[in-house]
């Protein structure tokens, strides 16, 4: 199937979701999220502002700024993506596509992020990701320059068993859903 095909499907499916089963399933796949090792382990997490029933994200920041981790949020900056310090949610303001973005101006490399959670509209078996199209993830995480442990969040009816995937397609290291934790091999 054409990933447009799959994008609109996936995205039909989120869209139904009532805003109550989103808040209940965002908190438990959080929740998996903050159990593993590899959150506990990093010193800086890059995280996503949720749109269109994504999965949220402000449990992980909570929990992170509790503990003394740094956190990131990703701006448009071209055509690619940026990593800017956020220490308080108020420091994100509407950016492209209507998505909250950084205000400021404390950039951080992508080698310095030990964690970045990524958003998605589904994800697969394999650890493939299927984004919204306009590759703005893809790119940044295959400039050259390796963050750590890329883990994708999503609704367990984002999970398919295979999306297309082309050469430039980055494979996540984990996927955590409200149900399970998935790990992939490098």
């Amino acid at each position: 199937m054409p990933k447009k095909s799959i994008r609109d499907t996936m995205l039909g499916r989120r869209k139904q979701l009532s805003a109550e089963i989103c808040l209940n399933r965002s908190l438990k796949a959080q929740q998996r999220l903050l159990e593993l090792p590899q959150f506990s382990a990093a010193s800086t997490v890059g995280l996503y502002s949720p749109v269109w029933n994504e999965v949220f994200t402000e449990e992980i920041f909570r929990a992170a700024r509790a503990q003394g981790k740094r956190v990131a949020y990703p701006r448009i900056d071209g055509h690619g993506l940026e990593f800017i310090e956020v220490a308080d949610p108020q420091e994100l303001c509407p950016g492209g596509f209507g998505i909250l973005e950084p205000c400021g101006s404390q950039c951080v490399s992508l080698p310095a992020l030990d964690l970045v959670v990524v958003p998605g509209v589904a994800f697969d078996l394999a650890g493939f990701r299927l984004g919204y199209g306009k590759g703005f993830y893809d790119r940044v995480m295959s400039c050259g320059e390796r963050c750590g442990v890329l883990i994708g969040l999503c609704y367990e009816l984002q999970m398919l068993d295979s999306l297309p995937s082309e050469s430039h397609d980055v494979r996540m290291d984990l996927v955590a859903t409200e149900e399970r934790t998935l790990r992939f091999q490098a």
